[in-house]
């Protein structure tokens, strides 16, 4: 049931623009829908904030409706605060589940090479395109990350495609699907992995025992399995922080956003 009358609806999409409209989203549901039903393909070009150099990049509500918003220091911060307190200059950094690139430019930006892994085809395409706006050192491969070489399914959420997940059911697409160990033998070895593949973490994990041998510093998103995944990256001689704690304190089971540094 919708608990706004038509009249707010009109008189609200006259005298606001779609970036702000987002923000007033929380006040109208209805508006949330509306703009759910607008993001689909849009793409839209920003700028990274200033401490990264203003560096144009193509984003899309479609992955995510607060891409809505002009200011991407206000997308994410988090996630912009992790790549400059972790990534320096001449460092090896892998994005694995890129989306859109936040992350991935940002550190390239900040002087690091990276690879940026996504199996979205859509959103690898806008990877592509944003690296070829930018120039910077953005190696994209479309490609999913789990504990075996194999072509696997990728579900695309009605959620946006941020939430696109190797587990779910109804429509998906067809992906090619690597290990950490395989990307080892293929691409320069990283300093920083950052990794937000929706449920996959611990299948990730069980195909890295290479990579995790070379001891990278791991920020993961962790949403299932979190015992496992514990255990993978405590076997393997790392230490697990609360990613959004300040103060760092040691964990003895990985939060949603874990920060994991070998000892």
């Amino acid at each position: 049931m919708l608990l706004c009358h038509p009249r707010t609806i009109d008189s609200v999409l006259r005298t606001v623009r779609l970036s702000d409209l987002y923000d007033r989203s929380y006040d109208y549901p209805v508006f949330r829908e509306i703009l759910k039903r607008m993001s689909r393909g849009i793409v839209l070009q920003r700028r990274l904030p200033n401490v990264f150099g203003g560096i144009p990049i193509l984003v899309s509500p479609d992955s995510a409706l607060a891409y809505w918003r002009r200011d991407l220091g206000r997308v994410d911060p988090y996630l912009l605060s992790m790549a400059r307190e972790l990534v320096r200059p001449g460092m090896m950094v892998w994005d694995i589940g890129a989306n859109v690139g936040l992350f991935a430019f940002a550190a390239a930006a900040l002087g690091a090479q990276v690879l940026a892994v996504e199996p979205d085809i859509w959103l690898s395409n806008l990877l592509q395109r944003s690296r070829q706006l930018n120039g910077l050192p953005v190696t994209v491969l479309p490609a999913a990350v789990g504990d075996t070489l194999t072509i696997g399914k990728l579900y695309l959420s009605p959620l946006g495609r941020a939430s696109n997940s190797m587990r779910g059911s109804g429509a998906y697409q067809n992906t090619v699907t690597v290990t950490l160990d395989w990307l080892v033998e293929h691409f320069q070895s990283p300093s920083i992995v950052k990794m937000d593949i929706e449920g996959m973490e611990a299948s990730a994990l069980r195909g890295a025992s290479k990579l995790l041998q070379l001891k990278p510093t791991i920020l993961c998103e962790v949403t299932r399995e979190h015992e496992l995944v514990g255990t993978l990256l405590t076997g393997a001689g790392y230490k697990m922080y609360g990613a959004r704690s300040p103060e760092r304190k040691p964990l003895q089971r990985p939060y949603c956003e874990t920060l994991a540094i070998a000892d």
